[in-house]
């Protein structure tokens, strides 16, 4: 009797994001991102921060995470920052431009706003692009991505991998060693001083919980004899398909017909 084994990966639960592989969605967003570094305007990030929304709306599940983000995080940054960058650009430089605030001797310019606002919408467009792919892709299939079609040893992909991974158990450890230190009265008072000294407590035994992680994690990947062969038989493919290639070859079109249609570097 034969068994087929299916060594595609899983569809997971979400919408067409979900279901690319992880490389094209870097490779997608990595030609925009560099660029606008580089522009200066308002218009250009704020075309590509709706570009990306959309594409999220459209192509991720919609999660309290990513409406938390969207509707609340992304907008607030974005106000945040144009308004610090205001109050830090070069008066002088923008005093032709009509006052939209004056205190006193202080005013604050027109010129300033858009100085101010273009940095943050430059910033929010980069993260924003940069969520396609956080927000719709695990760690575990990136690296099997990355192993499979860019040829990464296997070794540093899975190495970094379990490093990553370190995060939350030490998330977790941290929150055992506060509790432990609550109950045994070790709170040391109110204040940045000791908040400090607390937290420089909470170092030996955070680093202690590390060393005993790590060599349990370390054991685990020799007995399963990691690093023993040139190759290693994976779990499941994830493969670059058909669908992927569109996915890229779409958004660069859009991409480039933004930059060509705005040019955002005046010398058209």
């Amino acid at each position: 009797m034969s068994v087929a084994v299916d060594t595609v990966a899983p569809v997971r639960a979400g919408r067409f994001l979900s279901a690319l592989n992880p490389l094209a969605k870097l490779a997608a967003v990595i030609p925009a991102t560099v660029l606008l570094v580089f522009v200066r305007d308002l218009t250009t990030p704020l075309v590509f921060l709706v570009l990306a929304y959309a594409v999220l709306l459209v192509g991720a599940r919609w999660t309290p995470q990513l409406a938390g983000i969207l509707v609340l995080a992304v907008p607030l940054g974005i106000a945040i920052i144009g308004c610090g960058f205001s109050l830090w650009a070069d008066a002088s430089r923008v005093d032709t431009t009509p006052v939209v605030l004056q205190i006193g001797e202080w005013k604050l310019f027109a010129g300033a706003l858009a100085i101010g606002f273009a940095t943050a919408l430059r910033l929010g467009a980069i993260i924003t692009l940069a969520l396609l792919s956080g927000l719709t892709t695990t760690g575990a299939d990136l690296v099997r991505a990355m192993v499979q079609q860019l040829r990464v040893p296997y070794r540093i992909g899975y190495t970094a991998l379990a490093a990553f991974r370190f995060v939350p158990c030490f998330a977790h450890e941290l929150d055992l060693i506060r509790q432990a230190h609550r109950v045994r009265g070790a709170h040391g008072g109110r204040g940045p001083f000791a908040a400090a000294a607390r937290a420089l407590g909470y170092v030996v035994p955070l680093l202690a919980g590390a060393i005993r992680h790590a060599e349990r994690v370390a054991l685990a990947m020799d007995a399963r004899a990691f690093g023993a062969y040139d190759d290693r038989t994976e779990r499941y493919d994830v493969p670059f398909r058909t669908r992927d290639t569109l996915f890229v070859l779409a958004f660069w079109v859009a991409s480039a017909a933004i930059f060509l249609s705005l040019f955002p570097w005046g010398i058209a």
